[in-house]
């Protein structure tokens, strides 16, 4: 149970303590683990504005509304990313959320089974002193629990046994599940991670047309295909939006669109300050078209993933919705047990209902980076 003290006119009450006792001109502070929520003037005698209620559940005291410059302060965030995060989430999941992505996130590694096979190279790095645990939705995928070397200089490694990937991001392919026979775009596919894993599941059989724009990636990405021993696929430099000018109509596209990326906190904490509202739309024009693009180079019944490692509904849901409004597709279910559904409500936006078949995961509730994934078929 979570206990907030209460303090009025600079008396220290005793918890779930309210106002009445208080009268009417008292000033009512609350604090939660040493942060100032909120400051209210005699706030529970205004019952007219939920905003300004304290609601008592069993667990405790439940904020409906709270100030965000604290948090933003104390975690480090900008006050406006804290803002959104508590108008999303509620105040008690995003302190959640930014003592999770605090803590961090173990590190992950996807076995690479055109390399190896999953127990020799289980026993292989048990011998070097790593210390791994199965991921429960991917039956390659690892948890690094602890390492005695860095993941990147293992000879396992550089022989292309493993790939190190963050586990939610193992989904996007997994939830696709192309068939040998298929022919697959990967629209954003540099540094290589969901393009191998492509690889993976198809057992180097099929087609991968593996697209991206940036040159420095695409030396990644080609790298990343040779070392990982990825012989179905082929790379192309170019602007994913411009892809249906190969002329290639695909069974199967994953979409991991470029976005703000505020999902990485708990890998790269200057994602806290460095993204605004600003790099919001300008990602989501982007993902807009990118998703255009994917349906346009889709066969009738083809399915398409889309996925970003952003918490932000204009990247994700709007995304989605504006798709689905404006092409014949329709959203699937992904198969996964787990993860929250996608919202159909977010900063007074609808979505369809269908984006309940849509998953988000978070740092706090499912250990992984913030990340939403959603599946489409062409009717």
């Amino acid at each position: 149970m979570r206990e907030y003290i209460i303090g009025v006119a600079g008396q220290c009450l005793r918890p779930f303590q309210t106002s009445e006792w208080a009268g009417p001109s008292a000033h009512l502070f609350l604090f939660d683990r040493g942060i100032l929520i909120k400051n209210y003037l005699n706030a529970l005698h205004r019952k007219s504005n939920p905003s300004t209620r304290i609601l008592f559940e069993r667990k405790g005291i439940v904020l409906a509304d709270s100030t965000s410059a604290e948090l933003a302060e104390k975690f480090g965030y900008s006050h406006y990313l804290v803002e959104r995060y508590i108008e999303l989430f509620g105040f008690d999941d995003t302190l959640r959320l930014l003592e999770a992505n605090d803590r961090g996130l173990k590190k992950c590694i996807r076995f690479n089974t055109l390399r190896i096979s999953p127990d020799h190279l289980l026993a292989r790095l048990r011998d070097k002193g790593f210390r791994l645990e199965r991921i429960n939705w991917v039956p390659y995928g690892f948890r690094v629990l602890e390492e005695r070397f860095p993941l990147g200089a293992t000879t396992e490694f550089l022989l292309g046994y493993y790939y190190i990937q963050e586990a939610a991001a193992m989904l996007s392919a997994h939830v696709l599940a192309p068939k040998p026979t298929d022919c697959v775009i990967d629209l954003c596919a540099a540094p290589g991670g969901k393009t191998t894993q492509l690889a993976q599941i198809m057992g180097n059989k099929g087609t991968i047309i593996a697209i991206d724009l940036n040159r420095a990636r695409m030396r990644s990405l080609r790298s990343n295909l040779s070392r990982c021993g990825v012989s179905n696929a082929i790379a192309f430099r170019m602007d994913g939006k411009d892809a249906v000018s190969l002329g290639v109509v695909a069974d199967k596209i994953l979409l991991d669109a470029p976005c703000s990326c505020d999902g990485v906190i708990p890998f790269d904490p200057s994602r806290k300050k460095s993204r605004g509202l600003d790099d919001i739309q300008f990602c989501s024009s982007i993902q807009r078209k990118l998703i255009a693009a994917a349906i346009e180079c889709l066969a009738p019944a083809g399915e398409l993933t889309y996925s970003t490692c952003s918490t932000a509904p204009e990247e994700d849901e709007c995304v989605i919705a504006e798709a689905i409004e404006k092409f014949e597709v329709e959203v699937v279910d992904t198969g996964l047990a787990f993860g929250d559904e996608g919202f159909r409500e977010a900063f007074d936006m609808k979505f369809p209902d269908e984006l309940r078949l849509a998953r988000r995961l978070y740092p706090h509730k499912h250990g992984t980076e913030g990340f939403f994934l959603c599946k489409l078929k062409k009717k």
